[in-house]
């Protein structure tokens, strides 16, 4: 009974280890693509990735990676890394693979799982395509020669194993909101909403390891800078109710509000990626966020 009892948990031993070890593709998975920059200028904006890794000097002709933007949350503080191309201190070393696995998966090219700070919970929603066209484009911008902080985290969130049972119950390739998929523009908004544009990250509540409330969807949620709370932006009336698909594509253009308001806080720099988009994505998104269930404010 005993013999019987070892060797079921080592079975369960080594089941957890293979479910919450580092996941990640090999370069003969990725498909036969000729990568686009262009594309993935347009993918750059959709996620904003200069807002959290931007270094400030407005004077630079191209985004400048640095990174160095400090998050503090009941968690710990998290410091977003450079990935500009140096080789040494941004991602100019990592292979377009090792590249897909962080966005995908969730892991380094150490095989280490990155924190959900990093928000591949939604780029795992990416095309690998895109995610090829994505480093193309991240490649022809400035090397930034800054080294990145370390996280200073509480216990137990800096073991960093225990992020394996996170994404067991948090990463989900499949899109969340259920469209018509005959419809192009539904979906090109889906896609945009919840994959490279991240926004639930922010729009939705989280439970209480960090993950999003799916229930609540884009319902609104705290504010990630500790005071006040993120708008709920479905088509509620707490939210989007009195906003019109064409009031939505022309505050992401613009930053004006139905009633001439002007965009503020955090969401400044997230518009001024969106008027980055061409028109049709911008109505995607707006076509979206009209079309999925209406919620309650998540966060009074």
């Amino acid at each position: 009974m005993k013999r019987l009892f070892l060797l079921l948990l080592v079975a369960v031993v080594a089941v957890t280890f293979i479910l919450i070890r580092p996941a990640g593709l090999q370069s003969s998975d990725l498909p036969v693509h000729q990568a686009d920059a262009v594309n993935g200028r347009q993918l750059f904006y959709a996620g904003g990735c200069g807002s959290c890794h931007g270094s400030s000097d407005e004077k630079a002709d191209l985004p400048l990676l640095g990174g160095g933007l400090e998050m503090e949350t009941p968690f710990g503080v998290f410091r977003v890394p450079n990935i500009s191309p140096h080789p040494i201190q941004g991602i100019g070393d990592w292979s377009t693979v090792d590249f897909v696995n962080a966005m995908h998966f969730g892991t380094s090219p150490a095989k280490q799982h990155f924190y959900p700070s990093f928000p591949y919970a939604s780029y795992s929603r990416m095309t690998l395509t895109d995610l090829i066209d994505l480093k193309s484009w991240l490649d022809t911008l400035p090397e930034v020669d800054k080294a990145s902080a370390e996280h200073a985290l509480n216990f137990p969130w800096n073991l960093r194993f225990g992020i394996g049972f996170w994404k067991l119950q948090n990463l989900d390739t499949d899109f969340i909101v259920a469209v018509d998929m005959a419809d192009k523009q539904l979906t090109r908004g889906r896609y945009l909403v919840e994959g490279p544009g991240h926004c639930g990250e922010c729009h939705t509540a989280r439970n209480l390891m960090g993950g999003l409330d799916k229930s609540h969807w884009l319902a609104g949620g705290p504010s990630p800078e500790g005071e006040g709370r993120i708008p709920n932006i479905t088509p509620h009336k707490d939210g989007l109710a009195d906003w019109s698909a064409a009031d939505i594509e022309y505050y992401l253009e613009s930053g004006l509000t139905p009633d001439f308001d002007t965009v503020g806080g955090s969401m400044v720099e997230v518009q001024q990626n969106m008027a980055q988009l061409n028109k049709q994505d911008r109505a995607a998104i707006a076509a979206y966020l009209k079309a999925i269930p209406a919620q309650p404010s998540a966060v009074p």
